[in-house]
């Protein structure tokens, strides 16, 4: 089978053997997969990455233990729990000491024409949704895992146009709070006005009870520090590779609460795309035959891309 490999920064595509499928396990032949700033940070050299990358996608399950899900079209979550340690047995499996990530951590991703994924990380997706937008279930349940952390005032700022900005911008809009996006590209952020998302340019003097980091930069903490009010919550979706230096007086002096949010649910995500009311298909910026990822890399690449798809 086709597959891309990530190793000292250069993509290629190799030629392997279809994965064997071990017990409790499917085996998916890919439909649609997602380019994310994650997999460019692999690129990059995070986590000293070296295989196959891919943790957005929706395939078919062509072989499984359960022959109900023979035949249905899928998404999955990308946390590989080992099921016997304390944070599983507290249904934590997401953050399973023990856990393998697809795509991220020993586990093949999806930018492959096969791969495996537990029977219990699968969801069906329904009929009425498109592949085109089932492929953003991840990080519109990473938006969602927000919803599930904190409660939400009446006003929050998300700083960061980007991709994961966009799509938290709509989740927590849709969810009765006004949102004020901050970001230095007009036209992306336009994309998201219609729900009544207020855009906002970087270098105001508004401060908010609750802030969203989703810049990916190194320096959007430390704005978005300065824009939180006296113990109100900093929530970081940022994954950033390099290293990030922060002055901490502020946090200490305000009291501030900073929370991590990394993966979510995916029912509620699924729930969200199938309403139809978030904003996807202007979110999608190319298409490329998995054949071609070494140039879908370079474009996701590009400054101001969006969402970059492979198909089959």
């Amino acid at each position: 089978m086709t597959s891309v490999h990530l190793e000292q920064g250069q993509v290629t595509m190799v030629d392997r053997e279809i994965p064997a499928r071990p017990p409790g396990y499917a085996l998916i032949r890919l439909d649609t997969a997602g380019i994310c700033s994650t997999d460019l940070h692999l690129q990059r050299g995070y986590y000293g990455f070296a295989g196959t990358p891919g943790h957005e996608f929706v395939g078919e399950v062509t072989a499984s233990d359960d022959p109900r899900w023979l035949g249905r079209r899928v998404v999955g979550e990308i946390n590989l729990a080992c099921g016997a340690c304390d944070w599983c047995a507290r249904d934590l499996g997401r953050h399973c000491p023990n856990r393998s990530v697809l795509g991220i951590v020993n586990h093949p991703g999806a930018f492959a024409e096969y791969l495996t994924l537990p029977e219990a990380n699968l969801h069906e997706v329904p009929a009425d949704v498109s592949t085109d937008h089932a492929v953003f279930t991840e990080p519109v349940a990473a938006a969602c895992e927000i919803l599930d952390q904190v409660a939400l005032p009446d006003r929050v700022a998300v700083l960061g146009d980007g991709k994961l900005g966009l799509l938290i911008a709509q989740v927590l809009q849709l969810a009765s709070v006004q949102v004020d996006l901050y970001g230095r590209h007009p036209d992306k952020m336009r994309l998201v006005e219609p729900l009544g998302v207020r855009t906002v340019k970087p270098g105001g003097s508004e401060s908010y009870q609750m802030v969203v980091e989703a810049t990916g930069s190194s320096a959007g903490l430390q704005t978005a520090i300065g824009m939180t009010r006296p113990r109100g919550t900093l929530v970081m979706k940022s994954t950033v590779y390099d290293r990030v230096s922060i002055d901490t007086a502020p946090i200490i002096v305000n009291e501030l609460t900073m929370i991590g949010s990394r993966c979510g649910r995916f029912e509620p995500a699924l729930d969200r795309i199938r309403s139809g009311r978030l904003i996807l298909d202007p979110l999608i910026a190319a298409r490329y035959p998995l054949a071609e990822a070494p140039l879908a890399f370079a474009k996701a690449a590009e400054k101001g891309t969006l969402k970059v798809l492979l198909h089959r």
